[in-house]
This record gives C-alpha cells, sequence and structure tokens, in this order.
C-alpha cells in the first residue's frame, strides 16, 4: 500500500503541509527583512534534504538517488522532517492542527508498512 498512487498523493500533501508550517515557523522567529530569509530558508534545506538524501530503487521516489543512503537513514530523515513539521505547528500556537497532522502522520506511515519493512530492510 506504500506505493499506490493514493497513498503517495496522500504523503505529497503532507509534504507540502509539513514545508508549509516550517515556513510559518522561520517567519515567526526574526523581525524585519530576517524574518522572510527564515520563512524561505527553513523549508528550503529541509525540502532539500528531502530531496537529495533516498534509497536507490525506492518506487515511492521515482527510483532516483542522487545522494544514496540507507532505508534506516532515510526513514530517520523522514522522520525527522515530520517532526520538526509537528513541532513547528504546535509552536505556532495551533495544537489541534499539529495533533491532527500528527496523526494524519502516523495513519499514513501505518498504512505504508510495506514501504517501511522494505527500508528497514535495504
Amino acid at each position: 500500500m506504500g506505493f499506490h498512487p493514493a497513498n503517495l498523493a496522500i504523503r505529497f500533501l503532507l509534504e507540502l503541509s509539513a514545508l508549509v508550517a516550517m515556513g510559518l515557523w522561520g517567519w515567526q522567529q526574526s523581525d524585519g527583512p530576517a524574518r522572510y530569509v527564515s520563512a524561505i530558508l527553513v523549508p528550503l534545506v529541509a525540502a532539500t534534504a528531502w530531496g537529495i538524501f533516498a534509497v536507490p530503487g525506492d518506487r515511492s521516489r521515482s527510483d532516483k538517488a542522487p545522494v544514496a543512503v540507507s532505508g534506516a537513514i532515510r526513514f530517520g530523515i523522514e522522520a525527522a522532517f515530520f517532526a520538526f513539521a509537528i513541532f513547528a505547528s504546535y509552536k505556532l500556537g495551533s495544537k489541534p492542527f499539529s495533533a491532527i497532522f500528527a496523526a494524519a502522520v502516523f495513519i499514513h506511515y501505518a498504512v505504508s508498512y510495506d514501504r517501511i519493512v522494505w527500508l528497514l530492510r535495504g
């Protein structure tokens, strides 16, 4: 199920939501012109890490791996990415959204158990 197109679409929406939360959190961290830099730089760094580090042969990522890593490392990157997004949304003062977002990420990974097993075995 982890490679099902509907699940991949949900994952994509979770990724976008995470990046928005990170950008808003970055915006809140500074005043003046620095807030624009933070609002762009925080999600940009996260998206770069998400996009660069991949497991060769991961069908959920078009089989491309610019920087090849093990499945366990990739899973750690994904967990850190979503954990930071949950933290960011919580710190923004949106406790209900952060709880719903955390539940959605957990459900997504529960449904994607086949991909998680594949990542942790490889």
